[in-house]
Formats: structure tokens, sequence, C-alpha cells
């Protein structure tokens, strides 16, 4: 699938104000057309209701729709992608099922990380039985694409950036000369796979992130504590797209 709409990405966020749907509302409103549903340890039940409904209002706004880890709910109800962080489901297995129809992200702090999630082999479901059932059809595991290509994702999300209270078991910090040194090596190594930041990102740090060569940003809790946050992803709208 194309990426469209990747220079600025939102990642939803429950607070005491604001539900995971007004998070994702709120972005839609101040004009940003990338939501990643993330909802750690949900059930189900409630993921996939949730997940209904913001895949709803994204198709009103024409918004690129994101679920975070959840492979089978994503090819379930058609959702735009996927977003895999490192101990999540391999990258290519994630292929076999979703095929080239989807969006696949990955997460990575380090070159290293980027080298690994583009050199990815699954071994295990490369010898697997194509019909790969497990009482679930969704299961089942698409063998026309390019083995070459099974493990490498459409794009990164790279963070984080400076301390984020948004998010567990965070990352060592990158800050500017971090980014400045990934792109650096991913340009020497070839490598023209879309990289956004993440991680504490305000509007004021943007010019400078885009600076280093970067793709897009994704934001998430700075928004919502905003006094107005449809203004302020607004802004950042503007920011990013100057």
């Amino acid at each position: 699938m194309k990426l469209r709409n990747v220079r600025l990405q939102f990642i939803t966020h429950y607070t005491e104000r604001y539900s995971y749907i007004d998070s994702a509302r709120i972005a839609l409103e101040g004009g940003c057309r990338w939501v990643q549903l993330r909802m750690k340890d949900a059930d189900e039940t409630l993921l996939e209701e949730t997940a209904l409904i913001v895949q709803k209002m994204c198709k009103e706004y024409d918004a690129t729709f994101i679920i975070d880890d959840n492979v089978h709910l994503c090819k379930k109800i058609k959702a735009d992608g996927v977003h895999l962080g490192k101990n999540d489901m391999p990258i290519a297995e994630a292929r076999k099922i979703l095929g080239d129809d989807f969006i696949i992200g990955a997460t990575v702090n380090t070159f290293d990380d980027v080298i690994k999630s583009t050199r990815q082999q699954d071994n295990e479901t490369t010898s697997r039985d194509v019909s790969m059932t497990q009482n679930n059809e969704q299961d089942v595991v698409d063998t026309s694409m390019n083995s070459a290509k099974l493990g490498v994702p459409d794009y990164f999300g790279c963070g984080p950036f400076r301390f984020t209270s948004t998010k567990k078991n965070l990352a060592p910090i990158l800050g500017l000369d971090g980014y400045r040194e990934i792109m650096k090596k991913m340009k020497e190594n070839n490598i023209d796979i879309p990289l956004v930041a993440i991680g504490g990102i305000t509007n004021d740090d943007v010019p400078e992130l885009m600076k280093t060569g970067i793709d897009g940003i994704a934001i998430s809790g700075s928004v919502l504590r905003a006094e107005n946050p449809v203004e302020a992803m607004h802004n950042l709208q503007l920011t990013v797209n100057n």
C-alpha cells in the first residue's frame, strides 16, 4: 500500500480528560491525517469496538488508520495497517498474513535496529504450510510476495526524542544528534524507508527535527495536555508542513 499522510502522525492516548476516541477526534479535527490506535492491555472486544469507531472517523477525514500491535484485528476490519514493536510479531510473519495491501510499521531506536528490521528472516513461517490453519481463516498467509521483501517494513517509528510518560519501558533518549546519526547511516547504506520521530516532541522541536532528515513526526500526549488540543494539533500541522 502506498504511504500517505506520513509526515504527521497521532497515536491515541487516554487521559482523565479524553478517551481514546476523543483523542483521535481531536487529532483529526486539528488536521492530522494519520491516526494509530494504541490501547495497551485492552481486551479484544473493547479494542475492536473502539477500532471500528476510530476507523469510521478516519474514513470521514480521508485519514490513514493504523492499529498498534494487533495484526489479526488489522486484517479483520481492513484497517490501513499495523505498527509492530520490537517484541511484537516478526515483520515477515505479519507480511505473510497481511500481504502487500496493508502498511506495516516497525519500532526502532538505533541504526542496528534499522538493519535488523530490514533483514528479518522468519524461518518458521517460511517453512509453515500455506494454509496455516489455526481454526481461524484470518490467519491464512499470503505466499505470493517476494521473500526478500517479507521482513521489510514500510516505515520506521524511531524514538524517543526525549523522555515521555506515555510509553513504558522507554528506550535510550536520541535527541537531535541521535536522529542525525541514524539518518546519515541510512543514507550511506541506501536504506530508503521513511523514518518518523516520536517521543516527547513539541511544536518548538519540529523545525530542527525535520532538518535531521527524518520524514515525519508522531505525537501523542503533548497535544492532549494543551489547553486547546485541536488548536495545538492544527499548529503542529502547519509547522510540519511549512
